[in-house]
């Protein structure tokens, strides 16, 4: 047992337990909502415009009633183009992979994010890569070359499930420096706020151009949309944080692998998705890589991501 295991866990310790997982389930199930509004006529900018402008009424009048101050207007500049570039070309290829590939697939390589925050933080920030680091990214290359290689799903969704996970880990390395000294719910009410803008400004010009976003044709397709927003969005980002002041960021991301598990099982039993062995195994080695960095590297200086994924 580890020394990071050893170590007594805090009071409210369980507390903080459940709060992650939640956290994960509630993210774990967004792509069975995002599955259903895309079966009822929803498009990603359609589901895209109502998540993220949903999510920011909530957070703003969540941000309000807790007084939660925004940082100068300068590092709020900042927030807002790491929101507007990195996490909405983050949401796209995501949610657009769900169109191509399995549900439990496309979660599974998203959580190569932490292999390519590790690499570019070796590359850019000059973190040196320890015995830990090096064994944690052969695990995980090792997992995506079978998950990748296990036959299901097509190669559009697998490459965009992967630009998601390359996307998000620049938004991560880019966003610790950005996001240093600020409380994270005004991080996040800034970045879903700059989403909005920049996904609205999308859809007028796709609307001139004669694609406008697509939405839902039923009350069914239109709770999945609000589902996505409030229970995988605000729900999700807000558990995430109470747990993670109960336990620490380290505790709180090493519980939060849980996350594409939840996927996993709940596309097999709603959406009757079944990963192969081959895939299942490669899964497991890209998690076991993220909780063996998580678990032994407690001296590492690696960003942490100012917001959940």
């Amino acid at each position: 047992m580890t020394h990071a295991l050893r170590l007594r866990w805090p009071a409210g310790a369980w507390q903080g337990v459940a709060l992650i997982a939640s956290s994960a389930a509630a993210f774990g199930a967004m792509p069975i909502f995002a599955r259903a509004a895309y079966a009822d006529g929803a498009d990603v900018f359609g589901l895209l415009l109502t998540r993220f402008g949903l999510a920011f009424v909530l957070l703003g009048w969540f941000a309000w009633s807790r007084r939660i101050a925004l940082p100068p207007w300068r590092r709020v500049a900042a927030l807002a183009l790491m929101g507007g570039i990195g996490y909405v070309g983050q949401s796209i290829c995501y949610f657009e992979a769900l169109r191509f590939a399995q549900a439990g697939l496309v979660a599974l390589l998203l959580y190569l994010y932490p292999f390519f925050v590790t690499v570019l933080a070796a590359m850019f920030l000059h973190e040196r890569l320890t015995r830990v680091k090096i064994g944690a990214l052969l695990l995980c290359s090792a997992g995506c070359a079978l998950t990748v290689g296990g036959g299901v799903g097509q190669p559009l969704g697998i490459g965009l499930a992967i630009g998601a996970a390359m996307i998000y880990s620049i938004y991560i390395v880019v966003g610790a420096r950005v996001s240093a000294g600020v409380d994270p719910r005004a991080t996040t009410l800034v970045v879903c706020g700059a989403a909005s803008l920049v996904l609205s400004c999308a859809a007028l010009v796709r609307s001139h151009a004669g694609a406008p976003p697509h939405w839902p044709a039923h009350a069914g397709g239109w709770l999945a949309l609000v589902a996505i927003a409030v229970f995988s969005t605000v729900v999700a980002i807000l558990t995430f944080f109470a747990g993670m002041q109960r336990l620490g960021a380290a505790r709180a991301s090493m519980l939060s692998t849980l996350e594409p598990g939840v996927t996993v099982a709940l596309a097999a039993i709603t959406l009757g998705e079944k990963l192969k062995p081959g895939q299942l195994a490669g899964g497991l080695l890209i998690l076991a890589g993220v909780l063996w960095l998580s678990v032994r590297d407690r001296q590492s200086h690696a960003p942490e991501p100012p917001t959940p994924a």
